[in-house]
């Protein structure tokens, strides 16, 4: 009876942690911008919102200067302070590898939704590529295999495995589709195909 209530909290926590983050996030950077704004310009060339439009426009900015080498490289040698301090380390890789996973730039990386075969069973399971052979351990690499992310239904977690490309099949899924219908167990619908 307690493992059971326990399982369902974790989940419960998975599944509400990251909304909430993501709004306390939010709130907190329109919050800050707008008290910030509020006391730096005059108050009759102040109004309401002008705080959230320029957190906005600053991360438009970032964003863009981020696409310029020697701003990239500046970043880069900044943030190995953050790789080189004891608890600080841990915490802000983590942080790193998730919004690196969302990053436009390395969507292409987990576009690609396969199944994987399971031996001769015919048991096939969804998963998705995340690091090709030459983006794998030099252990790994040469040996026609790639890492697949195999989530687990009801977003409980999920496996990452290194699966030869023989027993991978590409799916004509979206990873929006796949991710939706893996989760819910195939409760759900999947979008009809353009």
């Amino acid at each position: 009876m307690m493992k059971t209530i326990g399982k369902y909290i974790l989940t419960g926590l998975i599944t509400v942690l990251p909304v909430v983050l993501t709004l306390y996030l939010l709130y907190w950077m329109a919050v800050s911008a707008e008290t910030l704004l509020r006391n730096l310009i005059p108050r009759d060339i102040y109004f309401p919102g002008m705080g959230g439009a320029a957190a906005l426009l600053l991360m438009f900015v970032v964003g863009m200067l981020m696409h310029t080498g020697p701003i990239k490289q500046l970043f880069m040698r900044g943030e190995r302070v953050f790789y080189h301090l004891p608890v600080v380390k841990s915490i802000y890789a983590a942080f790193r590898d998730l919004m690196d996973y969302f990053s436009p730039a390395r969507k292409k990386d987990f576009e690609q939704v396969v199944a994987v075969a399971l031996g001769d069973t015919g048991v096939r399971l969804i998963g998705f590529i995340t690091q090709a052979d030459e983006q794998l351990p030099a252990d790994f690499q040469g040996s026609d295999s790639v890492m697949v992310y195999l989530p687990m239904s009801y977003m409980i977690g999920g496996y990452a495995v290194l699966v030869p490309r023989s027993a991978l099949e590409p799916l004509d899924m979206s990873m929006e589709d796949a991710m939706r219908y893996v989760l819910t167990a195939g409760v759900t619908r999947l979008s009809p195909r353009e």
